[in-house]
């Protein structure tokens, strides 16, 4: 089942090579040619609890060796499955390396700054995860399909033409590179869920007393834009994937899937990073023998 999931991820990462087309990427997949329908949940959910196993190893001895630190940033539109992703695949995880930050509508504070000031404050330090639940690439996806919004960033110039996309394009991917030279591994993650599911979704939300508190009206609003957001998002993906950041389309229909496939992404990404737990010098080891001398020789 590795196989085909880690296969299932190389058929998942953005290029940056060519037209990127969403209706090119499956928003789920049928696994019964190697397995029967009755396999698939259990042997995702299995290989989910592996990863789990190996990413806490791996976070360990990234927060050990303190060099690098691993950004992973989720988009996805409403109801893809973002907040359970990161629950399930994170849970894991020591808490003390690990942190979450969600981005919700700008503050007058946050419109005050340049587009990436919020995000970067939240940046993880050396040695841990850091999870953007939503992030910058929003001002290149609801901006976008909602110009109108620039006004509240009270630009010199917000007239929202092409080369206006393109130079935040091209600040995205320097910043993102620039990460890379100061020790923060970028991976980016699109969870892509179809209209029909979304719909279901969000069905299922309204019709559950204990779902309805994550529904909004804004949603279904929101959902009449949808062939603009998928052209912000082909647009995005085309624009800023590269070797060092990958944006990888996951598909998001079937959440078993998904998370085992996420979870995959985040231990290969963890693991690329080469991090050790750091070696004692001779100084510490003579120091450390002399400690296990003295506890060794206490008294009962």
């Amino acid at each position: 089942m590795l196989k085909l999931i880690d296969d299932l991820i190389d058929r998942c990462r953005v290029t940056g090579e060519g037209k990127v087309l969403l209706k090119d990427f499956s928003t789920k997949r049928d696994l019964s040619a190697d397995y029967s329908p009755d396999e698939e949940r259990p042997l995702s959910e299995q290989v989910l609890q592996e990863c789990i196993v190996e990413l806490a190893d791996a976070q360990d001895r990234l927060y050990a060796a303190d060099t690098w630190s691993v950004l992973v940033i989720f988009q996805a539109m409403d109801a893809a499955g973002k907040d359970g992703t990161i629950k399930h695949v994170m849970s894991g995880i020591n808490p003390q390396g690990c942190q979450v930050h969600s981005f919700k509508k700008p503050s007058e504070e946050e419109l005050d700054h340049d587009f990436l000031w919020r995000c970067v404050k939240a940046l993880p330090e050396r040695g841990r995860i850091g999870i953007f639940n939503r992030s910058y690439y929003e001002e290149v996806l609801v901006v976008k399909v909602h110009p109108e919004l620039l006004k509240y960033q009270r630009l010199p110039d917000s007239k929202p033409t092409p080369q206006f996309w393109n130079g935040r394009y091209k600040d995205i991917r320097k910043f993102e590179k620039h990460l890379e030279r100061s020790g923060t591994r970028v991976v980016k993650i699109f969870l892509n869920v179809s209209k029909d599911e979304q719909k279901r979704r969000f069905l299922e939300r309204i019709n559950d007393p204990k779902k309805q508190w994550k529904f909004a009206a804004g949603d279904v609003k929101e959902r009449q834009s949808w062939g603009d957001y998928m052209k912000a998002y082909e647009d995005l993906l085309k624009a800023t994937s590269s070797k060092d950041a990958p944006w990888y389309v996951v598909p998001a229909d079937q959440k078993w899937l998904c998370r085992a496939i996420v979870s995959r992404i985040l231990v290969h990404t963890v693991d690329s990073l080469n991090a050790k737990y750091p070696k004692a010098t001779e100084e510490q080891l003579a120091s450390l023998e002399e400690c296990r001398k003295k506890l060794e020789s206490e008294a009962p």
